[in-house]
């Protein structure tokens, strides 16, 4: 438009040459009438105003469309609830964004249920972006981070721990001193139980203190030092709702809790059924049952591929040997009176080998499979390294599984302070290393770890600290670091993979 302006002014106050056409002269004749020489510049005064209205027009034109696609452009880059007047951006601050909405619904009453509905959605929604999103971030750095899990790995794990933060009490940290069933050797050793948190039934004491198995940050460490170990299956150890040790409490709460801890790791489940009272053919088929119906679906669930292609649970059973072999065979073969075989809860079925007669009553009572469970060297048969050859070939001709336990210890003298002579010192780790070198050369396609908590007996693989309280001074890992065994762990996990690839080949 100023272009126009100037061009205008330019017309009437410039020299007649510069307008194309002669000026009269004053003094001169004039060669055609006034009257047409009027006549022509009115003409051509009109044609030149044409010419500008046309151009200012068509300037004017493109400004306005110029004008209209910015406005379009930006309606584009909106939120699409957004409406004239909303600040540009909000919904990037959740914050901010509620606040706004607000004020909003404030100002104008009768949008009221209108305008919560809209921010209960828009808060809603940010939670859960911004929920997702770090987790979904998070456990990919965990992927990237921690080894991968070996699930040929199975690790014993307890969750009958408790303090008074979490439980109202402690729980397990104060076991009693267990008497000897001799009397006379009984009266040699000290009686009462233990008073935490400087006082402990255990040998060694662990970095996370006297914890509760209920504590959500202690289950959150033990699956991150159990993925940190290469470690691909827990086996919890379990007893049926209502049921506990004599020591503890009830723990079957804390089943869904743990899976799906685990299940943040990538780490899998199965079930270590500990010797509850009443224990038979009827109630474990009822028990087995409760834990795949309510259990089978979590997606940490453990189920193992057979030989022949089957997808099934695994259930360790601690102590089965009490247990006479004709009321398993009622649960346990295909012709037993609570037959599980071929049924929704079949599974396989792994029994703890201690004395070398057990292989016999194992096979007899239709079980899967044998594991020794005992870190002690020399302890048991079964716990024995120099037996698993024999027990391995004996499984192979029947068609059981062979699971040898290894352990980086076993001291329990803060609970059978009798016991001396079972304990097995860790050697600065020799022993755990020579456990799995024994293991190995079997070549099992399971190997079980005892334990990964087991403080009471000395088994644990937990990180433990130095401590000294008063006239206690608790064993530790040094000279080396609190997380050695999981180190240990890892390493033999990788080897055991390797070794495997040359064993199939």
């Amino acid at each position: 438009m100023l272009i126009a302006r100037v061009q205008l002014g330019s017309l009437f106050s410039s020299p007649a040459s510069n307008r194309g056409f002669a000026a009269p002269n004053r003094c001169a004749p004039l060669p055609l009438p006034a009257r047409t020489l009027k006549t022509c510049f009115w003409t051509l005064n009109y044609d030149i105003m044409a010419r500008f209205r046309r151009r200012t027009c068509v300037i004017l034109l493109l400004f306005i469309l110029f004008i209209c696609s910015i406005m379009m452009a930006l309606k584009t880059l909106r939120p699409d609830r957004a409406g004239f007047g909303d600040p540009f951006g909000l919904g990037l601050l959740p914050e901010l964004q509620q606040q706004t909405t607000l004020l909003e619904n404030k100002q104008n009453p009768q949008n009221d249920a209108k305008g919560d509905s809209i921010m209960h959605t828009n808060v809603l929604h940010s939670i859960e972006v911004n929920n997702m999103k770090p987790s979904m971030a998070s456990e990919r750095k965990l992927e990237e981070e921690l080894p991968s899990p070996n699930y040929n790995f199975h690790v014993f794990y307890y969750s009958w721990y408790g303090n008074p933060q979490f439980d109202g009490k402690y729980i397990h940290w104060n076991h009693p001193l267990l008497p000897h069933w001799d009397p006379k050797i009984a009266n040699n050793y000290p009686k009462g139980r233990h008073s935490p948190p400087d006082d402990i039934g255990s040998s060694f004491y662990p970095e996370l203190g006297t914890y509760s198995s209920k504590d959500p940050s202690v289950i959150e460490d033990h699956m991150k030092q159990m993925r940190f170990a290469s470690i691909g299956v827990i086996a919890l150890s379990w007893y049926p709702p209502g049921m506990a040790d004599e020591n503890g409490e009830p723990t079957d709460d804390l089943v869904p809790i743990i899976l799906d801890g685990a299940h943040k790791y990538n780490l899998k489940v199965t079930f270590h059924i500990e010797p509850y009272k009443d224990r038979d053919d009827h109630s474990m088929y009822n028990n087995v049952k409760y834990i795949i119906d309510k259990y089978g679906g979590h997606p940490a669930f453990y189920r193992h591929k057979t030989s022949t292609g089957r997808m099934l649970p695994m259930f360790y059973v601690y102590d089965s040997y009490v247990t006479i072999p004709e009321m398993w065979a009622n649960l346990l073969t295909v012709s037993g009176s609570q037959s599980i075989r071929n049924t929704p809860y079949d599974g396989l079925f792994i029994a703890l080998l201690v004395e070398e007669k057990h292989k016999h009553e194992i096979h007899r009572s239709g079980f899967d499979g044998i594991y020794t469970y005992f870190a002690t060297n020399g302890f048991s048969y079964g716990s024995s390294h120099h037996n698993w050859a024999s027990l391995k070939s004996f499984c192979d001709s029947n068609n059981l599984m062979f699971i040898p336990s290894v352990g980086p210890g076993y001291v329990d003298t803060s609970i059978r302070p009798w016991n001396n002579h079972n304990t097995r010192n860790r050697v600065n780790g020799k022993y755990y290393e020579t456990a799995y070198n024994a293991a190995l050369l079997v070549r099992p396609e399971i190997i079980s770890i005892t334990s990964f908590n087991e403080w009471h007996e000395g088994t644990q693989i937990e990180k433990a600290i130095p401590k000294k309280t008063g006239q206690i001074v608790y064993l530790d890992y040094k000279p080396h670091k609190p997380n050695i065994y999981l180190e240990l762990t890892l390493k033999w996990s990788e080897k055991y993979r390797k070794e495997k690839e040359q064993w199939l080949m």
